[in-house]
């Protein structure tokens, strides 16, 4: 008799424990759901834009079309090259005349619910940001007049922008062009990652270290800048929060202050996306981090005050390496054949 008490007494504690386990399980689930969300398949339209399957067709064409930088060289893809997770692996791009850019280039991909693009968010959305690298004379040193010269040059975009923009007298202009490289863009999805398939409800698709280290991402209070459905992209927030990271990686860079002259603005970012984070190093808007550790370790002290452990550093790692999506499969297009009306590369 006392034997089977002690077996029943055994047995309920064992149920016990693991339905304490299971709650700790749902519970941080339920709160990731909360917090976060998935990246869907699709995206027709947002904000009222429509992103017709003509506009994505021609904004695919135009995204790897060299020839809308002066050298024929640099198109989007060069420093948002879709084979290396929508960046290019470099501290700060290179362009025109082998020049270097002012910062990072932040990834492509899932960009399109970014709240606005580029690290200080000065272009309101993809449409007005494709307009920006053409014209940067350290970029793609072109003009909006050359850009549609070129264009117009060749008949097979001007159909394309015909059935792209039907109805329109003149549909060859930079404003088309921009609208439907933005269209294109927001094709550049990376759904399913395990992460996704875990707020959907698998509780396998993270293994126990990954889901402690999405814990500790939310308890140690990562979520509140690098939340959403993009993990980031959806605010602004000063690098060096609580403490100021080293001036190397800062690299005198103030941020939004140089688009608002605004004292409280200094130092401040847009929060960037943390989707596929494993594929697009080096990190922050300088670039000057290569290693995923060390930015989470900079994170921990520059934005949380606190000085993660290693083990914790090793968990928030493996959990963000579960956001790596299912990358999209993109041919590379044929591009029109030149005609003897079309620009020759300036090089110089």
């Amino acid at each position: 008799m006392k034997k089977t008490a002690i077996f029943v007494l055994t047995m309920m504690s064992f149920f016990f424990f693991a339905a304490s386990i299971a709650a700790a399980a749902d519970d941080v689930m339920q709160r990731a759901q909360l917090l976060f969300k998935p990246i869907p398949d699709t995206v027709s339209n947002i904000e009222g834009k429509s992103f017709t399957p003509e506009k994505a067709a021609l904004g695919k064409m135009l995204y790897f079309e060299p020839r809308l930088s002066a050298s024929s060289l640099i198109s989007c893809n060069t420093c948002h090259n879709l084979g290396m997770g929508g960046a290019d692996f470099q501290e700060i791009s290179v362009g025109h005349k082998w020049q270097k850019g002012p910062r990072n280039a932040p990834t492509v991909l899932n960009s399109v619910f970014n709240v606005a693009q580029f690290w200080d968010g000065r272009a309101k959305d993809l449409k007005q940001q494709a307009k920006g690298p053409l014209q940067a004379s350290v970029e793609m040193n072109n003009t909006p007049e050359m850009a549609v010269k070129t264009l117009k040059s060749m008949p097979e975009y001007i159909d394309m922008f015909k059935k792209a923009f039907p109805g329109q007298a003149d549909p060859v202009t930079f404003d088309n062009m921009a609208e439907a490289i933005e269209a294109f863009e927001a094709t550049l999805l990376t759904p399913d990652s395990p992460f996704d398939q875990y707020l959907k409800g698998n509780e396998n698709a993270l293994s126990e270290t990954q889901k402690d280290g999405l814990k500790l991402f939310m308890d140690k209070g990562c979520a509140s800048c690098h939340g959403g459905i993009n993990m980031g992209g959806a605010s602004y927030y000063p690098f060096g929060l609580v403490q100021r990271p080293a001036a190397e990686i800062l690299a005198g860079d103030t941020g939004r202050y140089k688009i608002t002259r605004s004292k409280s603005d200094e130092y401040v970012f847009k929060a960037p996306s943390l989707r596929n984070i494993e594929l697009t190093p080096p990190y922050f808007h300088s670039g000057k981090v290569w290693d995923l550790k060390e930015a989470i370790r900079i994170m921990g002290t520059a934005q949380l005050g606190a000085r993660l452990t290693e083990d914790e550093v090793s968990r928030v790692e493996a959990f963000l390496k579960t956001t790596t999506g299912v990358q999209p499969m993109v041919e590379y297009p044929i591009l029109p054949a030149p005609t003897v009306n079309t620009p020759k590369p300036k090089l110089d």
